[in-house]
């Protein structure tokens, strides 16, 4: 390979890199976002990212949530990666509350 080509190579490299650690503007951010959290379990990765786990939620709330965000599933296909993501070193927390099911941020 002659130098040139290398060097053009590093330079295409290199703002990749920077694109992924200092980010995009926010309207290119957005689809990517978007392209990047794909299914059911893009949908709750999404609230994940925006915070929305902060506070204990119930399923009802959950499914609202993903709807607001243009994500509609059955509830069978949210609650199968809503089970899995609060697995044992997943990023969300289940447990029972007054007889029903919650889900939180694990910390």
């Amino acid at each position: 390979m002659d130098q040139e080509k290398i060097i053009k190579q590093i330079f295409v490299r290199l703002e990749k890199i920077e694109k992924a650690v200092f980010g995009k503007d926010d309207a290119e951010s957005e689809v990517v976002r978007r392209t990047n959290f794909k299914g059911a379990t893009g949908g709750l990765r999404l609230l994940i990212s925006k915070g929305f786990f902060s506070r204990k939620k119930n399923f009802g709330e959950i499914k609202k949530a993903l709807a607001d965000n243009d994500y509609h599933y059955s509830d069978q296909a949210i609650q199968t990666p809503l089970n899995n993501l609060s697995k044992a070193g997943g990023p969300l927390v289940g447990f029972k509350e007054g007889g029903k099911k919650v889900y939180a941020k694990r910390k």
